[in-house]
């Protein structure tokens, strides 16, 4: 992270650490400072930390670095602050009367709380008098780091969870950071349980640079396996390769190798559900709300009720009859509206596992699965693609079952998504063949016994 920042010819750096620790960061970017020969006479840090039991490691740790700063000629020095660090820089930033004021800094170097800000807390509140929304504690930091930064030449680099690069939640956020700053680096570590093994890390984390001042151009995109950066790859991207040109969400993707292919270029590829007339919606059935209608065992007055355990592949297995969770839901006047008439629907699971080899993993319902049963009941942690809440024709409902677990459907939604959550706002966003192209796909699928990953990629190839 040290190492990422850009030498720009300064010979004075004020660096900013929100949220400190004990002062990790602050002492690599000092021993960067005292090793390169770029010049640089006097270093400043600013070290926000509210936890008074890291302050003995924190001034212990960056001060044997500023003791190598001076030894090699640069003047440096650390000012721990126990402000608060989000109404410290809201008060200076919105120029409140009693606040103290925070300086613009060169540099900012972060590795900030996750944590989720929630919409009536005193925090949302704060930072929504300066402009800001967001939903997280780490957005909510590195929003507030790069408005402190020098808007000529300041830089900032920091670690964070990757759900802010898509979702509709973190779109404040994208549009503050990509309308006042440059993204000109993204690291990507690609595994979720090696670099942050101690963590019970669920999605990707990424370590990113912003550049204030500075007109937008190619973005660089590293890439490792984990913290050993043993297999490190590098490429430069078009901008409108990470942010498309014409995406209102500006969803920020992560190609990582130079053979990354995307389905969004390719003429036959590039119609929407709207367009094709198909609705997608996440399972209506929540059972602990419904608990009093659920049944282990099917009975005459119900439906099948289907989780994702249930499907497997192109195979269904229903019902299972081991205790752990239900297998049909009572049909009646309160029940009746959260289910789906019987017939052929594709289904997505909303997440899936680190050791899935996709994250989307698509099956198809037919309704002879399940004969004599007129509706369905889909829980809540699955997708559903249907028309108007009825049945697809069946050979649509296998063809979007073929092309959802395609090898360029599941490197395209990566770029874009590193969660093992798989949202119905995430399918309505990726592109679709035509309905004739999904229906050709279906009879092939229809007709074919091997649907094995090697004849489903043959036959998008085909495309």
């Amino acid at each position: 992270m040290a190492g990422l920042f850009v030498q720009d010819g300064r010979r004075l750096y004020h660096l900013l650490d929100a949220g400190a620790g004990i002062g990790s960061l602050s002492a690599a970017f000092l021993e960067r400072c005292a090793s390169d020969r770029a010049g640089v006479c006097k270093v400043s840090v600013d070290a926000f930390e509210i936890d008074h039991d890291l302050y003995g490691d924190l001034t212990a740790n960056i001060n044997e670095c500023i003791r190598q700063c001076r030894v090699r000629g640069v003047d440096a020095k650390l000012t721990v602050r126990a402000d608060d660090f989000i109404y410290a820089s809201v008060q200076s930033i919105g120029g409140f009367l009693f606040g103290q004021p925070v300086p613009r800094y060169s540099h900012a170097i972060l590795n900030p709380p996750y944590r989720k800000i929630r919409s009536d807390s005193e925090y949302r509140r704060a930072i929504r008098t300066i402009g800001i929304e967001t939903v997280n504690m780490y957005s909510a930091f590195v929003a507030l780091a790069l408005s402190l930064l020098d808007p000529d030449r300041g830089q900032l680099v920091a670690i964070i969870p990757r759900s802010f690069c898509n979702g509709p939640y973190y779109r404040s956020f994208r549009d503050y950071v990509l309308d006042r700053s440059a993204l000109s680096h993204i690291h990507l570590f690609s595994s979720r349980d090696k670099a942050f093994k101690d963590d019970d890390v669920l999605q990707e984390n990424v370590i990113v640079r912003l550049q204030r001042g500075l007109a937008q151009s190619n973005v660089t995109v590293t890439s490792s396996t984990d913290d050993s950066f043993t297999d490190l790859v590098k490429h430069d991207w078009p901008f409108d390769r990470i942010v498309g040109a014409d995406d209102p969400e500006r969803f920020i993707q992560i190609p990582t190798s130079s053979k990354a292919r995307s389905i969004r270029p390719r003429a036959r590829i590039r119609f929407t559900l709207d367009e094709l007339g198909i609705s997608v919606s996440t399972g209506p059935v929540v059972d602990f709300r419904l608990k009093g209608q659920l049944r282990d065992v099917p009975e005459i007055d119900t439906a099948p009720l289907l989780y994702p355990r249930h499907l497997a592949g192109w195979q269904l297995k229903w019902p299972i009859d081991d205790g752990r969770k239900p297998n049909a839901i009572r049909v009646n006047a309160t029940t009746r509206k959260w289910l789906y008439p019987n017939g052929f629907y594709c289904v997505v699971r909303r997440f899936s596992s680190k050791e899935e080899k996709r994250r989307i993993v698509a099956s198809v319902i037919r309704p002879s699965d399940f004969p004599g049963h007129g509706a369905l009941g889909l829980e809540n942690h699955l997708n559903v693609f249907h028309i108007a809440r009825n049945s697809l024709p069946d050979t649509l409902a296998h063809g979007l079952t073929v092309y959802l677990n395609s090898a360029v459907v599941d490197q395209d939604f990566r770029c874009f998504n590193g969660h093992t959550q798989v949202n119905a706002t995430d399918l309505r966003r990726i592109k679709y063949p035509s309905r004739a192209a999904l229906t050709a796909l279906g009879e092939w699928a229809i007709h074919s016994s091997d649907h094995s990953q090697e004849q489903i990629d043959h036959q998008i190839e085909r495309l």
